[in-house]
């Protein structure tokens, strides 16, 4: 696909998609901000790595919602590292149990959430790949 035949990742359902990303961005930058100023002591690394991933969902969610070519390759390596964190978390949290006795967004690979948090990123690489953004070239 051509510069002028890439379309914004933000237009048609992209927006659903940036849409579902702000939620994610809210919902993870609430419970982790709960979770560090109250419970930190009981699991600073589970907390943190949801605290990241709030980071990275308010990153994918400006990205894809500006559209232009440097952000579509800031969401590739955002939602790249979403992927791996989700899948890095959701299995360390059944290998280690202890290391995450609450919830988080990637946990478990996102059951909290309804398994969303694993389907996203997925999403987001197709649509980045749908719309011709997916190369940054």
């Amino acid at each position: 696909m051509s510069y002028q035949e890439r379309r914004s990742t933000s237009s048609g359902p992209g927006r659903l998609l940036v849409a579902v990303y702000a939620l994610f961005a809210l919902a993870a930058t609430g419970r982790s901000i709960l979770q560090i100023v109250e419970y930190f002591d009981r699991a600073p690394l589970a907390y943190s790595l949801s605290a990241l991933a709030a980071v990275i969902y308010l990153v994918a969610t400006v990205a894809l919602a500006r559209g232009d070519r440097t952000s579509a390759r800031v969401a590739l390596i955002t939602i790249s590292v979403e992927l791996a964190g989700v899948l890095g978390v959701g299995l360390g949290s059944y290998l280690q149990p202890d290391a995450f006795p609450d919830k988080t967004v990637w946990s478990h690979f996102g059951s909290g959430y309804g398994y969303v948090p694993l389907l996203l990123p997925v999403l987001g690489l197709w649509w980045l790949r749908r719309t011709g953004n997916a190369g940054g070239r």
